[in-house]
């Protein structure tokens, strides 16, 4: 500090969501440049590291072990820096999560600052991730190699030169009596505040008000860092908000919407704000009534460090792994069965009682997925004692269209004693591949997807034409790897499927078979169960049968359900998933066998194709996020659900780097 004045500095760096090594090296580069500046103090956005939009990945053990060793290379990289930083995180203490700032000054950990207040209206959920400095008691934790105090209380730093400044996080000043309050009644003379605010009609003037308001309110210097370029755009923009006051006074402004990375810079008078302090005898008498702990208290209970060994063991699992971890394993398989069919039938009884719909539209290809929502249609209809030609189920034969598929489809439907319509795709995607100049002897993704939207808008149509709804046949699976086509079979009015993964369908359709319909239908459910699973979109083989094999494309759905359990439900990373599933899927011994007693242990994997269709997994479970965050209703019916709405907010702009990066390491 020369002459009072501190040299301060507000950065928005740009950033990838959950790309921690990308962000991390963006706020490297911001710090050097502004400790070239001479710049003493630099605050960065809030949950900068690994970005603020992350949602659910906040539960993703891999992020904040990423995060946390993201902080331990600033602090090797400041440790020959002159300048102090605050940069934004998650830090997991003692069973809570919270929204950080964390202060760096020559590679150490000064602080670590939680968020008090947190946002939990309109679009934020930030509860469901984080908990807040007021649910803490006085704790010691060990975090990125130091030894920290976390506490409710006013932490309060003074630099060298005596300044002495104070930390909230965005919605903290928001708040109908700020930290900041208390920071600066307690002798801060600045307040740095780490944001995330999306951007809205009117917001930025208001914000800028409540800024200078409460920079003149507290006598302070403020410098706000808000997130920017980068976040996820999935449902709200962030404009990269970058301000600097004293005592009120906007002295700089950074852009808004700028999309590279931006960094302002001011020298604030410290001196001055004491002035005017002293000689305002409402602040002073303000100061009276402020209570704040002591910072270096004695802690009842102490932390031992335990010795490290010397000696590395080789690890091995020694306890058995589920290698289909959906399928209920309690000893009465039907009951568990008849459960989910009767949350699914509950689900859409509402749904249609709520609409007065008595008519429902549902596409029927014969294969496992049409056929477990068929059935739940007709056993809502039952329930709901209306009659089951009101169930219009339609076959919509194409190019790639078997026999075997296509008789199921009658069969069934006669059987079930729904209405039937047979109404042929052909001509009209022939007639549309003509209008767009698509050659139908191409069979892209064009020639695919163009089958599949003609059979949604035929289904949409009809609906409208019979006052009915379209009932979505599309599972929990599918949902994961994104294989649906975008406002084709991705697009419903009710999704009955959308929480029941494929390998619990099959269990579901035999239920049905062995205990409910008459011996006909029974063959016909039998006979689709053990039909390879296709969309069958591209012609048959020379045999008629069926030559497009869903997991020969992306894979055996009871890997790709196994990987969707754990990452969802436990947030394992990819490097323990892999561990699982070779533990899981591991070729059985003679023992094994017998212990089993012919039990049916799914498919056996070796390393290679484990590691395949993980990577797999992973890629399409990031890139088609975009998929699930427009998802029609639907029952949720297990402990893993993918609904926008309810079990998983992810931003559909998050990138997988890291995930794949520790796919690499294998």
């Amino acid at each position: 500090m020369n002459y009072g004045f501190i040299k301060v500095a507000s950065a928005v760096p740009n950033v990838k969501v959950g790309d921690i090594e990308y962000n991390t090296h963006e706020i490297e580069s911001i710090i050097a440049q502004a400790e070239g500046k001479g710049v003493e103090i630099v605050v960065f956005p809030e949950l900068s590291i690994t970005g603020y939009s992350c949602q659910d990945l906040f539960g993703q053990q891999l992020l904040l072990e990423a995060s946390e060793n993201a902080i331990l290379m600033l602090l090797d990289f400041t440790r020959k820096l002159d300048i102090i930083a605050i940069v934004g995180a998650p830090v997991a203490a003692n069973g809570l999560l919270l929204n950080c700032g964390v202060v760096i000054q020559k590679g150490q950990i000064l602080s670590i600052v939680p968020k008090t207040y947190l946002p939990n209206y309109s679009e934020f959920y930030e509860k469901r991730w984080f908990a807040s400095a007021q649910d803490l008691k006085n704790m010691s934790i060990r975090y990125a190699g130091h030894t920290l105090q976390l506490t409710p209380d006013v932490q309060l730093f003074r630099t060298a030169d005596g300044v002495q400044f104070g930390i909230e996080v965005c919605e903290d000043v928001w708040a109908p009596a700020p930290p900041s309050n208390k920071l600066a009644l307690a002798g801060a003379d600045l307040i740095f505040n780490l944001s995330a605010s999306d951007e809205l009609i009117g917001k930025h003037a208001y914000l800028k008000s409540l800024l200078a308001q409460q920079s003149a309110r507290t006598m302070t210097g403020y410098i706000y860092s808000s997130c920017g370029f980068g976040e996820s755009t999935q449902d709200v923009v962030y404009g990269g908000n970058a301000l600097i006051y004293e005592n009120g006074q906007l002295l700089e402004e950074g852009d808004r919407f700028s999309v590279s990375s931006q960094m302002v810079v001011s020298q604030i008078d410290v001196e001055k704000l004491r002035s005017e302090r002293r000689t305002n005898s409402t602040y002073v008498n303000a100061q009276r009534n402020i209570k704040y702990s002591e910072l270096n208290g004695q802690f009842a209970i102490r932390t031992i460090d335990a010795k490290s060994s010397d000696i590395i063991h080789d690890f091995k699992l020694e306890r058995k792994v589920n290698a289909h971890p959906f399928i209920p394993t309690s000893s009465d398989m039907n009951a568990s069965c008849e459960e989910i069919f009767n949350i699914q039938t509950m689900g859409l009884a509402k749904r249609l009682v709520h609409t007065h719909c008595k008519t429902v539209v549902i596409g029927i290809s014969g294969g496992l997925d049409s056929t477990l929502a068929l059935l739940v249609c007709c056993r809502t209809f039952d329930r709901l004692g209306l009659d089951r030609k009101g169930i219009v189920g339609v076959t919509m034969p194409g190019f790639g269209t078997t026999d075997r598929t296509f008789n199921n489809a009658i069969s069934l439907m006669n059987g079930l004693g729904i209405t039937i319509r047979e109404i042929s795709i052909a001509k009209s995607v022939t007639q549309h591949f003509e209008d767009i100049g698509h050659d139908i002897s191409v069979h892209d993704i064009t020639y695919e997807n163009g089958q599949a939207r003609e059979r949604t808008q035929i289904l949409m149509d009809l609906s409208n034409q019979l006052g009915g709804m379209v009932i979505g046949t599309g599972d929990l699976s599918e949902l994961a790897l994104g294989w649906a086509t975008y406002n084709g079979d991705h697009m419903s009015m009710y999704g009955v499927n959308c929480s029941i993964p494929k390998t619990l369908i099959k269990y579901l359709v035999r239920y049905v078979a062995m205990t409910s319909v008459d011996e006909t239908s029974k063959e016909t459910l039998l006979d689709i169960i053990d039909t390879p699973i296709s969309p069958e979109l591209v012609p048959a083989d020379e045999d008629g049968n069926i030559k497009q094999k869903t997991e020969d494309l992306v894979g055996p759905y009871e890997l790709h359900d196994f990987f969707l359990y754990y990452f969802l439900r436990f947030g394992f990373r990819p490097k323990k998933i892999y561990m699982l599933a070779r533990h899981a899927f591991e070729q059985p011994t003679s023992d094994t066998v017998k212990e089993t007693k012919g039990a049916d242990l799914g498919g056996k994997y070796d390393d290679e194709t484990i590691k395949k269709w993980l990577k797999v997994f992973v890629r399409r479970f990031f890139n088609q996020q975009f998929k699930r965050s427009c998802l029609p209703d639907g029952p949720k019916v297990g402990s893993v659900s993918l609904s926008p709405r309810g079990d998983w907010r992810m931003p559909s702009d998050a990138v997988s780097t890291i995930w794949l990066k520790d796919l690499e390491n294998l």
